[in-house]
C-alpha cells in the first residue's frame, strides 16, 4: 500500500533543485503548499511528507515554517550521509536528528540513510550497524539507501557530475548488492536490523532490476519502501504502463512514494532541478498519482488544487 508522499527529494540541495532560479525557496514553497492541499483533499489519511532535507539545514525548515509550508505536511524527513558527504561524523546523528525535531512537533522521518563502499565494504557493513545503533527508536521511519548500486553506465543526479571527484563516484556504491545483483556484506548486517530499518531503492525508467529487487526486498523482511515516480518521467511514451508495473510490483510494501524531478520543457529552465514555470502542474501530477494509486476509502467529491 501507499502510506506515504513525499513532496520533492532533497528541496534544499542544489543537485535537486536550482538555487539561481529559486534563490529564497519561494517557489517551491508555493508548490510545497499545493501538492499537500489537493493530496490531503483526495486522500485525507495519506501521510505527506516533506521531502528530505540534505544537508540537514534547521534554517532551511524555519523558512519554510515562515511561508506556511509545515501546515500543509504531516512529517518532515532528513538525509544524512556521514561518511561520505557531510561534515559530521556519524556518532553526531542523534544531535543532528534533534536540530529538526526541536523545531516542530510533526514526526521527523530520516528517510536516506546510507554508507558507501567506495572505499571498503567492510567500513558499509560497520557503518550500517552503528546507525542501526544511533537511530533506531528516534526516528518513526528510517530509510537505508540502498538495495543497489547504481550501474556505472547510468549517471548519478548530481549537478556537477565528475567535477566532484571522488564524491561523484561515491553515488555508485551505496547498495548492500553490487551492480552484477551479488551481495556484499552489508547485506547480512542489514538483516539484522530489518525490523527497524526500511530501503530507499529508486527505480530508473523500465528499470530492469524490478521483479528481482521485489524478489530480495521480501527475503530480507522489508517492510517500508520509499521510492518515488518522476515528473519527468510521465512524459515519456509509456509511462503510465511503466508506473502501472512498478506499483503493482510493490503493493506488497508500505510505500512512500516520492514525487519530484521537473520535466525540462516544463521548468523555468530546462531542467530536471528546475522551480516548474507554473507550480500547480506539479500539484496536478501528484493529484494524478494519489487518484491512481493511493486512493482515498471513501469517495471525495473535491480535486482541484
Amino acid at each position: 500500500m501507499i502510506e506515504a508522499a513525499m513532496l520533492w527529494n532533497e528541496p534544499n540541495n542544489k543537485s535537486h533543485w536550482d538555487p539561481e532560479v529559486d534563490p529564497d525557496w519561494s517557489r517551491f514553497a508555493e508548490m510545497a503548499i499545493l501538492a499537500g492541499r489537493v493530496i490531503h483533499k483526495l486522500n485525507p489519511s495519506l501521510t505527506r511528507v516533506l521531502g528530505g532535507i540534505s544537508p540537514i539545514d534547521p534554517q532551511f525548515i524555519r523558512g519554510m515554517q515562515a511561508r506556511g509550508v509545515l501546515d500543509h505536511v504531516d512529517a518532515l524527513a532528513v538525509h544524512g550521509f556521514p561518511l561520505d558527504w557531510n561534515h559530521w561524523q556519524i556518532e553526531q546523528w542523534p544531535d543532528k536528528l534533534a536540530e529538526i525535531q526541536e523545531l516542530t512537533p510533526l514526526p521527523v522521518w530520516v528517510s536516506e540513510v546510507g554508507v558507501s563502499s567506495f572505499g571498503s565494504e567492510d567500513v558499509q557493513a560497520w557503518g550500517l550497524d552503528r546507525t542501526a545503533e544511533l537511530l533506531a527508536g528516534r526516528a518513526p521511519r528510517i530509510h537505508w539507501y540502498s538495495l543497489y548500486d547504481l550501474p556505472r553506465a547510468w549517471e548519478a543526479t548530481t549537478r556537477h557530475k565528475e567535477a566532484e571527484g571522488s564524491s561523484y563516484y561515491r553515488h555508485f556504491h551505496m547498495g548492500l548488492l553490487r551492480e552484477d545483483g551479488t551481495p556484499k556484506p552489508a547485506l547480512e548486517h542489514f538483516a539484522r536490523h530489518a525490523s527497524e530499518l526500511g530501503i530507499c531503492q529508486w527505480f530508473h525508467f523500465r528499470d530492469h532490476r524490478l521483479n528481482e529487487a521485489v524478489t530480495w526486498l521480501k527475503r530480507l523482511g522489508v517492510r517500508h519502501l520509499r521510492t518515488g515516480l518522476s515528473w519527468s518521467d510521465a512524459f515519456r511514451a509509456g509511462a503510465l504502463d511503466w508506473f502501472d508495473q512498478q506499483m503493482e510490483a510493490l503493493r506488497d510494501f508500505d510505500v512512500t512514494l516520492t514525487f519530484c524531478f521537473t520535466p525540462p520543457h516544463l521548468g523555468i529552465r530546462p531542467h530536471h532541478t528546475s522551480a516548474p514555470r507554473d507550480p500547480e502542474l506539479y500539484a496536478e501530477f501528484c493529484a494524478d498519482m494519489v487518484a491512481r494509486y493511493a486512493p482515498a476509502s471513501e469517495p471525495v467529491t473535491e480535486y482541484a488544487a
